[in-house]
Formats: C-alpha cells, sequence, structure tokens
C-alpha cells in the first residue's frame, strides 16, 4: 500500500486498510512471538536538494506557544498548534516546552526534536521560524497577547475568534495548549494535515534517534519483549483522582498534590465514580491479569517504559509474580547508554 498526500509517501508493506486497533493489537502480538515487527512504516523525506518550494502568503500574524504536559501531550499539542498556524496563515515560532510539570524536564524542543527537519519539512505549508523579530521580542519591550483557547474546539472558532485577535495584536501567545483543537468533526484536510506534522516533521534529534534503534536492538538480541507503560505513576494518578487500592493515607497524599497544582481542572473528584467510567488506568494487578488472557507467558520480558511506578515494588508485586523477568526501567538496564543524555521525558513518552 502506498498513500500520497501534498508530497509525502507512506508505504506499509502489509495489513492494508485493518483498523488501527486491530493493527496495534497484530504488532503486539508479533513482536511478543518473533521480536520483530510485523510491517514498517516508512515516511519518504524529501532531500534537502529536493524541497518544495515554500508557500507565498502573507502572513496575518505571529503565533506563540507554550505547550504544557508530558511529552506526548505536548507533541499532539505541537500537531495541533501547526496545524492552527496552517489553517490561519500564520507565521509560528519554534514551540515551547513545558518546564513547570510534575516532572521539571529542562529540555527545549532541540533538544528532543530535530528541528531543522521540522522547519523545513514545512516549509510549503507553513512559515516556521526560531525567533520572534526584534521589534516583537517581550526584551525589547513588546507584550504579545496572551490567551488559552477555548478546548476542543473546531476550525470556524479559529477563524472566527481569533484570528480577529491576530489582526488586532499580530502577536498571539498560546499559553496552554493540550486539547484545543478538536479530534473530530474538523475538516478532512486538517486531519491529515495533522498527521503529516506527527509523522512526518516531528523527527527526534540525531542523538536520541541513534540512541533508540541502539536501545531496540539490544532488547530484540534478548528475545521477545514488551514494552509497558502503565499510566500508574503518582502525577497520573494524581491528575485523574484515581485512587483504587491505595490506601487512605495515599489518596490523601494524591489529592493534595491535585491541589498544588491550579492548573489540573478537577478538585473534587470521586475515585469510584471515575474508575466506573472508565477513565482510570488499569491497576499493575490488572494489567497482569489483561497480559495473561492475550497469552503472554511468564518467560516474556517486560520492560515497565514509565516514571516511578506509585508504591513502588509494593504495588508491583502481582505483576511480578506473574511475569518474573520484568525490569522496571530500560535505564537500570542500560545506565551507561543514558550516561550522557538528559532526557527523562523521553522514556516516559517514546517507548
Amino acid at each position: 500500500m502506498e498513500v500520497r498526500s501534498e508530497g509525502i509517501q507512506v508505504k506499509c508493506d502489509k495489513l492494508a486498510g485493518a483498523p488501527r486497533t486491530r493493527l496495534q493489537l497484530v504488532a503486539v502480538a508479533e513482536l511478543w512471538r518473533t521480536g520483530q515487527p510485523p510491517l514498517r512504516l516508512q515516511a519518504v523525506v524529501p532531500s534537502a536538494s529536493s524541497l518544495l518550494p515554500a508557500r507565498n502568503y502573507t502572513s496575518n500574524g505571529f503565533l506563540i506557544v507554550s505547550c504544557n504536559g508530558g511529552l506526548n501531550q505536548m507533541r499532539a499539542a505541537i500537531c495541533d498548534m501547526v496545524t492552527i498556524a496552517r489553517l490561519l496563515n500564520l507565521t509560528l515560532v519554534v514551540p515551547e516546552l513545558d518546564k513547570r510539570s510534575f516532572w521539571a524536564d529542562l529540555s527545549n524542543f532541540e533538544d528532543i526534536f530535530d528541528v531543522r527537519h521540522f522547519i523545513d519539512s514545512l516549509r510549503d505549508e507553513v512559515q516556521i521560524i526560531k525567533r520572534l523579530p526584534k521589534k516583537f521580542q517581550r526584551k525589547y519591550g513588546f507584550q504579545p497577547f496572551e490567551m488559552r483557547p477555548v478546548s476542543w474546539s473546531n476550525e470556524k472558532y479559529y477563524q472566527e475568534q481569533i484570528l480577529p485577535l491576530f489582526q488586532e495584536y499580530k502577536v498571539l501567545h498560546f499559553n496552554r495548549t493540550d486539547a484545543r483543537l478538536a479530534n473530530n468533526g474538523i475538516p478532512l484536510y486538517l486531519q491529515k494535515f495533522r498527521c503529516r506534522v506527527n509523522f512526518q516533521a516531528l523527527k527526534f534529534s540525531p542523538e536520541i534517534e541513534t540512541l533508540g534503534y541502539k536501545l531496540v536492538h539490544i532488547l530484540q538480541e534478548k528475545g521477545p519483549f514488551a514494552a509497558l507503560h502503565l499510566r500508574y505513576e503518582m502525577d497520573m494518578l494524581a491528575f485523574s483522582g484515581c485512587t483504587h487500592g491505595c490506601t487512605n493515607e495515599e489518596a490523601e497524599e494524591l489529592k493534595n498534590l491535585r491541589y498544588a497544582y491550579p492548573w489540573w481542572r478537577e478538585k473534587e473528584i470521586v475515585s469510584e465514580e471515575r474508575r466506573s467510567q472508565g477513565l482510570c488506568p488499569l491497576t499493575p494487578e490488572e494489567t497482569a491479569l489483561v497480559l495473561q488472557a492475550l497469552g503472554f507467558d511468564k518467560e516474556t520480558q517486560i520492560y515497565i517504559a514509565a516514571g516511578e511506578i506509585y508504591g513502588s515494588e509494593v504495588r508491583l508485586a502481582a505483576l511480578r509474580a506473574a511475569f518474573p523477568n520484568i525490569v522496571s526501567s530500560v535505564i537500570h538496564v542500560f545506565p551507561l547508554a543514558f550516561s550522557f543524555m538528559n532526557v527523562p521525558s523521553l522514556i516516559g513518552g517514546a517507548c
């Protein structure tokens, strides 16, 4: 199968047309059985000499964005913000990554992603710059208009309510970017462009890509394995309000953490109601049952691709009993591989 979309070719050697969820299940099963991925998805990126000409248009203003959340949330937000810039004919400043989150990761965009590739690969659609022109910079006294767009908004919201603000202020700063563009109900061409940003433009830096390939190669040499993100870190439980299986003291600790971050939207949360709505992560005990039901045996290597699990080894006891070959972090397996880099968000978000 070959799909072409505005100069981008994506090749998939089998399972064409299969639903995404089925593709994911088949991929997991095949990876566990053989230690090799069942398909190769290849983005054919044009070389520097064959880049399409930069898009010629009159910019309606400059968009500054400050992403919030973990790496996955910020990556999704970047895709949304580039799409909005394309929709409104805006010049986008390279996004700022969250440094105030629970993880307090100080990485900049260029520490995680290939910034030159990001700019060049989108040059035929959106103008992206590393910094504002001097006259619009804060250090020279200019103050951009700051706001938080309404969550899950469609293209009409941005065209009718946001675009006039650019005509008035010229520079807008979106100081929160999580879930600011609707997932559904927007034109197909915007959805396609959002996917193009994610799968072609957002490429990890060469250092991170090299490290990632090295880690995967080492893991595959050890036989079939599964990388498991439990979503059971302290910040995740505090944000979601999910305390099933926690002691009263732990539940209180999580509640206090939630109140400590004013930008976490909901305050009073009834844990059991949230759980009955399917909005809580599986506990490690429940995860063990799911893996067993899927046919994973006791010999399967399982790598916990996440931060520190809340409750530590006590909470992991049931999962470890079911799968003895479990490692709580790839950093523990390959400490030297990470000694030259400080990329804590990569482990939680990219594995």
